[in-house]
């Protein structure tokens, strides 16, 4: 089927009835899956289209193109989520912008991130993103420094620590994907067994996001199934 703005509603419903199959086989609430529509590279009148479809959260990986779409569908009741990589020039339009980050991977950011969110706005709420698999062109905080950046992050002020976020390499086959994003399910647990009380896991795509459901995924970064490949 061609996936296009004129039957975008087909993707949508596809996309969602696969998250309510994976989620019931994990004896999971479908409910507890939030669908994150990646929508760069992708026009305003798409995500528009998109929405009209029911979706309301939409991921984006580039912040000026970002920021034109925020502009162009401001009369939305959308939730903008920073997915893509941070720079330090950059927090501020994030800050002020966005609804959710989850590309969180060192403590500078997450400073600047919380000294720039305006204070009539709500806490940016974020999430860390892990490298559970260690690739070097991809950003990440290393597992092992978990305990101490996420403790650091979640006394920040004008940010609410979320959970984790991970964007492994692709795997062959299905339990490959799982043991991946058993990985971060298990840091998860640790830090909450650390005293930490976080809720999402923000790891699935296209390709594994029934997965990334059955070990527990809460936020799912779904592009090419919805939208066709860029």
């Amino acid at each position: 089927m061609l996936i296009g703005p004129q039957n975008l509603t087909l993707p949508v419903n596809h996309v969602r009835s696969r998250i309510g199959s994976a989620a019931n086989a994990a004896g999971r609430d479908p409910a507890t899956v939030t669908l994150v529509a990646v929508t760069k590279t992708k026009t305003a009148e798409t995500i528009r289209l998109a929405a009209t479809a029911g979706v309301t959260d939409f991921g984006e990986n580039y912040l000026q193109e970002a920021l034109s779409k925020m502009d162009n569908l401001a009369d939305l009741a959308l939730r903008w989520h920073f997915i893509g990589a941070i720079q330090s020039n950059k927090t501020r339009a994030i800050a002020e912008r966005f609804d959710w980050v989850h590309s969180v991977d060192r403590l500078s950011i997450a400073k600047r991130l919380s000294e720039q969110r305006p204070f009539h706005s709500p806490p940016l709420q974020v999430c860390i993103q892990v490298a559970v698999v260690p690739e070097p062109t991809k950003a990440g905080a290393l597992p092992g420094a978990l305990p101490e950046l996420a403790a650091a992050v979640a006394g920040l002020p004008r940010l609410q620590l979320r959970g984790l976020m991970c964007l492994p390499p692709p795997q062959p086959e299905a339990a490959a994907q799982r043991a991946v994003f058993a990985q971060l399910r298990g840091a998860l647990q640790d830090l909450n067994a650390r005293g930490l009380k976080l809720d999402t896991l923000s790891m699935g795509m296209s390709a594994d996001f029934e997965s990334a459901i059955a070990e527990g995924a809460t936020l799912v970064r779904i592009g090419t199934a919805l939208f066709g490949a860029r």
